[in-house]
């Protein structure tokens, strides 16, 4: 035996009605509560699905907590990066994002269809009256009216009017003997449960796809200020050159070599705004604005590339929105093998009716007039051909599949979670070493073109110097890019959270924090 969910509390305007109804109607929602209490439930004892877990990630083993999270609110990651624009737009998405807003609203739907099913566990109560004025035309027989005195018609031609009141209070019921409505309700708690990790994961999927957007777009600012420097160096390249082509030290092949470099760095430069521009556009969707009236101005390019707090791979379960959603389309699906189940037996319906009839308003109000029935009704089908039991086994192949996308979830979580480990780690010392790779490339670069002065070598060395400092530089920016997009990956996969300062200890990236 299992009890069914409680009903919505109840507000002082219900209290009112009911208390306007006779002591009959009272009795009803008693006995209705008593049924709901001593339903049976036919769904099998739910248990988590079992999923085995590793005692540490393997691609950071030393994953410990990272102190500057401290400061930071659980589930503002975004704050990691110390970007005030990034802040505001973030705090926009949960408010403005279609997307969001689609799932408040299926959350919202479901919720209101536990309510539905909730009031089907208690009696339905109606209020009926009519009001009707009959006559007849002609030589017509008298019309006697409850009270045996004529009320018209004497076989004469002429004709004749009869009033007639009627109000009635009936109430029906169906006990949930076999926990079918029951198990309803707890199907439909946990779609509604469902639904709001949805609404969790559209959430944290628009948050961290507005943050990506926003650091790849910074990220092609500073590629963009890196080739304007560039441009820059090759017109005075091409100056010089051009000079020294004048003056007949150099051929006419350096000067074109010169044009050529310049021309392709203003074209990629160019080609880094229209990048930019598709980034801008999709910053304004996710924020709900039009890109037509979206302007996101250039800033400092923010090298940040934030710790990330670490979890325990068995809290990974409890914080993974996804993880969350599925565990209870599994408890659903249980609940549906009862609903199945209790169709073997019986259906019991309850009805009840109270009401009175007179020819006046003052008479419905009298004993004589009151009239009231009682009634039950059940039903139960014999033979059906199998469909009852086709339709268990359908149930439990559907909590079998709910079961098996569970555990999928799970180890995508956790394969999400191990590659964004094994990025930041990796990813962290190709920044150093990209870095380094820069600084020696520029250094080349430089004296390569001193040679180039001083007659010691050909343009073309120059141009290799150059087209490798040129790369070695975007390489390392890209390189820090890359690290944001991995760190804000990375929070996705253990769910945009963490414990809060002083809670259960828990694991700190690989990847450092930079601020090169």
């Amino acid at each position: 035996m299992s009890n069914v969910p409680s009903p919505l509390p109840e507000k002082p305007a219900d209290r009112a009605r009911r208390g306007s109804v006779p002591g009959r109607g009272g009795r009803w929602l008693a006995v209705a509560s008593a049924f709901s209490l001593c339903a049976c439930n036919m769904a099998p004892a739910y248990h988590r699905p079992t999923t085995p877990l590793p005692p540490a990630f393997k691609e950071a083993p030393g994953w410990a907590a990272a102190a500057p999270a401290d400061a930071v609110a659980k589930g503002q990651w975004w704050l990691l990066f110390n970007d005030p624009v990034l802040n505001d737009l973030e705090a926009r998405v949960s408010v403005n994002n279609q997307n969001v807003i689609a799932a408040a609203a299926a959350y919202a739907q479901a919720r209101a269809t536990v309510r539905e099913l909730r009031a089907s566990l208690l009696p339905t109560i109606d209020l009926s009256g009519s009001a009707t004025r009959a006559g007849s035309f002609g030589n017509v027989a008298p019309i006697i009216n409850t009270t045996g005195t004529s009320t018209g018609g004497n076989g004469r031609s002429g004709s004749s009017t009869v009033t007639r009141y009627s109000l009635s209070l009936g109430a029906s019921w169906e006990p949930d003997l076999w926990g079918r409505l029951g198990n309803g309700v707890r199907q439909e708690q946990a779609l509604a449960s469902a639904s709001q990790a949805d609404l969790d994961n559209a959430t944290l999927s628009a948050q961290g796809e507005l943050a990506v957007n926003y650091v790849q777009l910074r990220g092609l600012e500073q590629q963009k200020a890196i080739l304007d420097a560039t441009v820059a160096a090759y017109e005075r390249a091409l100056t010089i050159t051009n000079n020294r082509y004048n003056q007949g030290v150099v051929a006419r092949v350096d000067v074109l070599q010169a044009q050529s470099q310049l021309m392709t760095a203003r074209a990629n430069a160019a080609d880094l705004v229209r990048q930019r521009s598709l980034l801008e556009h999709a910053i304004a969707v996710l924020i709900g604005e039009n890109p037509s009236q979206f302007v996101l101005p250039e800033q400092p390019w923010n090298r940040t590339v934030p710790d990330v707090p670490a979890t325990l791979p068995s809290i990974l379960l409890q914080r993974r929105p996804d993880i969350a959603g599925a565990e209870r389309r599994v408890a659903a699906a249980n609940a549906a093998i009862g609903i199945q189940r209790a169709a073997f037996f019986p259906t019991l319906n309850l009805s009840g009716d109270l009401g009175a009839n007179g020819s006046t308003l003052g008479t419905l109000f009298t004993a004589a007039s009151s009239i009231w029935s009682l009634g039950a009704q059940t039903a139960l089908t014999l033979l059906d051909f199998g469909a009852r039991s086709a339709r268990v086994k359908e149930a439990r192949a559907a909590y079998e599949q709910t079961v098996a996308n569970y555990r999928q979830t799970v180890l995508t979580a956790f394969q999400q979670v191990e590659d964004e480990l094994a990025a930041s780690r990796v990813l962290a010392y190709v920044g150093a070493q990209r870095a380094s790779a820069a600084e020696a490339a520029n250094r080349v670069e430089q004296l390569t073109q001193n040679q180039y002065l001083a007659g010691q070598i050909a343009y073309s060395d120059v141009i290799t110097a150059q087209t490798t400092a040129l790369s070695a530089r975007q390489s390392e920016a890209q390189t820090i890019v890359d690290r944001q997009v991995a760190a804000i990956t990375l929070i996705q996969a253990i769910g945009g959270s963490w414990p809060a300062a002083g809670g259960a200890p828990a694991p700190a990236p690989a990847a450092q924090s930079s601020s090169q």
